[in-house]
């Protein structure tokens, strides 16, 4: 079921090169996932030249990894973790959130729409696990493009689009569709599936991104993977609603989510943890990302009002919440066939002050766990079915299980028949009939044990948060040791390292590689005659001018005092020559005004691609510079390669007409750089 998307429409919006791309490492790294003989140690190396992207991959490591132990800290334990689809698509995302945080939309919210993004990947990350309809890091780049189409239109046309927002604030969702498609001839929907679908993600998210804005058009199956994962985009995309919206907005906004929720299984009681949940995770994330969040201070239930006088103890009510001696409320999942002796257990734990969810059947009860994820557990030993000790042993064998108490509820001590539950996972255990007393003291000392895990937990978090902000401090060292701080461009030591993987990845792809050297004219003269605050800002321009020129996949470095040097990656010789040329336009229409001072900068601007005569990257790198040196000789303010010339002392010299009678592709030479 494929979206109804024009892809001769879209094609010519991708041929414009406007559409928000992945750039620099990002790109690479996602060229190298799709390497059939890809090696995680060479996509390690890889990802390594992006101390940010190194960050947010641990992190997600983190966020998914089973095991409690030690945080993962290595780029290749937590490639291992998420598996390369997922690092795919992280790095898609992520270098999209980096290089389009602004925009000239005038009306579109950059940061709204970054900040809600980022609540839908976490929420979908989150109900990938529970529903494990997909992989929790895919879903997580699931949720933060699915309205990627948005972003597109504010990116292609900022002014048509503002004044589309602009007109439809007052519109419903249907005529904003409408709008843009008579705008732009296509809507945001259709743009964001095939932007999904032109970066090789699968079709089952493509339809899901393209439908859960209006799930009522999608025909999927109700128990399908599909409908699972539909489900879970629409009720993330609530949560994000709610999460941005005023605190006075949320209880009408809780109207539209507690259904969506309904259709994923969610309770409301397990709805309110999990939003508590992702509201920490956004913040975290948030810090990370700079993307700006904000924390709720209670449950929503508890703000709309919902659980100030239940009495009912179903499975998903809350009961009323009386502050314990404590201080400390418990979730308690009670699993007792008897309904008497589930009334007095719900009086004892809900004087205690505790939160009490009941089942009368094993099954039922495990269900009710991984739901509510209670800190205790009480369970009838001799229930039909699934009993109590079966019922144990299954929740300790999962994630969520593992940490929960559990008391044994038993009408006879029989030793064998302790042992057994005490070898299965069993706590504690209370005999019936129910001594209040007994069970209050049974209750107390489980509780202290709660309290030690979650204080060792805490100082668990206390030590990852402390690794996280190492690992943060680190990642900026080496920021700042691979970036020059004038430009904001990578620096010579970054090239060195870069240009030997592109080498490398060229040889052995056969695909071209091409590179530019570019100078600065007249420089020198700048800098002797204004000083160097004003070569400084010369610098500063001509870099900006340069980056505005530059593609999605060309990685520029600064290498000396005004000398840059461009890779491109997959590029020819004559691609280059086009490249390098829309460069020097760019440079030449700029103007550097300082101290008074209107200054007009030019380039020259030498190219080179890598040939078989060629034994290493330095001397592609000297063919360029020799291309420079022709450019300068010519009257700078050019572009010059010297590949099709026959080498030769005296040609290095001259640096005139071919002594083969070849042309040399350059432009026609122009007027000179000058310092007035």
């Amino acid at each position: 079921m494929s979206p109804p998307i024009k892809i001769s429409h879209f094609e010519q919006l991708k041929a414009s090169g406007d559409l928000p791309s992945p750039k620099g490492a990002a790109l690479a790294i996602i060229r190298l996932t799709r390497k059939e003989d890809l090696s995680l140690a060479e996509l390690a190396r890889v990802i390594k030249t992006d101390p940010a992207f190194v960050g947010r991959l641990v992190k997600a490591a983190n966020g998914v990894a089973i095991s409690p132990g030690r945080p993962i800290a290595s780029v290749q334990e937590a490639l291992m973790v998420v598996g390369l689809p997922a690092v795919r698509n992280m790095a898609l995302g992520f270098s999209l959130l980096s290089n389009y945080r602004s925009g000239g939309c005038e009306h579109f919210d950059y940061e709204r729409y970054w900040s809600g993004s980022l609540v839908m990947a976490i929420v979908c990350q989150g109900l990938g696990r529970r529903l494990r309809c997909a992989s929790p890091d895919e879903m997580f780049c699931l949720g933060l493009l699915a309205r990627i189409g948005e972003l597109a239109l504010a990116t292609l046309f900022p002014r048509e689009y503002s004044e589309v927002l602009v007109e439809g604030r007052a519109r419903d969702a249907d005529e904003l569709i409408a709008m843009e498609r008579k705008a732009f001839a296509m809507n945001h929907r259709e743009l964001t599936a095939a932007m999904l679908a032109d970066w090789g993600l699968p079709v089952i998210y493509q339809e899901v991104a393209y439908h859960f804005e209006a799930p009522l058009g999608a025909a999927f199956g109700e128990e399908s993977r599909e409908a699972k994962i539909l489900d879970a985009l629409c009720l993330a995309h609530e949560i994000a609603q709610l999460c941005l919206a005023d605190p006075a907005a949320r209880p009408a906004l809780m109207e539209h989510l507690s259904p969506v929720a309904d259709r994923t299984g969610m309770a409301p009681e397990a709805l309110d943890t999990f939003i508590e949940e992702v509201t920490r995770e956004w913040t975290e994330w948030g810090k990370v990302l700079q993307v700006a969040t904000q924390r709720f201070v209670e449950p929503v239930h508890a703000q709309a009002g919902a659980a100030g006088t239940a009495k009912s103890t179903r499975p998903g009510e809350a009961p009323p919440c009386v502050p314990p001696a404590s201080g400390v409320s418990m979730r308690v999942v009670v699993v007792e066939r008897d309904a008497k002796v589930r009334a007095t257990l719900r009086g004892v734990l809900e004087r205690a002050g505790h939160r009490v969810f009941e089942s009368d059947d094993g099954r039922h009860g495990m269900e009710l766990a991984l739901e509510v994820q209670p800190q205790m557990m009480l369970v009838d030993a001799h229930m039909p079915g699934v009993g109590g000790i079966a019922l144990t042993r299954a929740l300790r064998q999962t994630r969520i299980g593992r940490s929960i108490y559990i008391l044994l509820l038993t009408s006879r001590e029989d030793d064998e028949r302790l042992i057994e539950a005490f070898e299965n996972g069993v706590d504690d255990f209370v005999t019936k009939p129910i001594r209040s007393r007994v069970l209050a003291a049974r209750l107390r000392a489980g509780h202290r044990v709660i309290r030690l895990q979650q204080e060792v937990e805490r100082d668990r978090e206390e030590i990852r948060r402390f690794a996280a902000e190492l690992a943060v401090t680190n990642r900026r060292l080496q920021e700042v040791a691979l970036t020059d701080q004038l430009t904001g461009f990578r620096n010579r030591r970054y090239a060195i390292d870069r240009i030997a993987q592109e080498w490398s990845a060229s040889m052995r792809s056969r695909r071209p590689l091409s590179c530019m050297v570019i100078d600065i004219d007249n420089f020198k003269q700048i800098n002797d005659t204004y000083g160097h605050d004003v070569g400084d800002a010369v610098l500063r321009q001509a870099a900006s001018a340069i980056k505005l020129g530059l593609r999605s996949q060309d990685v520029v470095a600064r290498t000396g005092g005004d000398e840059f040097l461009v890779l491109c990656p997959d590029t020819d010789l004559r691609a280059a020559m086009h490249c390098a040329e829309r460069l020097r336009e760019a440079v030449h229409g700029a103007r550097v005004s300082v101290s008074r001072l209107n200054l007009r900068v030019t380039i020259s601007v030498g190219v080179a691609e890598r040939d078989a005569s060629m034994p290493d990257a330095d001397a592609m790198i000297k063919r360029a510079d020799q291309g420079a040196y022709v450019a300068k000789a010519q009257g700078r303010d050019q572009v010059a390669t010297v590949q099709q010339r026959v080498a030769g002392a005296a040609e290095a010299a001259s640096a005139v007409e071919p002594t083969d009678g070849g042309a040399v592709p350059q432009v026609p030479p122009r007027e000179t750089a000058n310092s007035k």
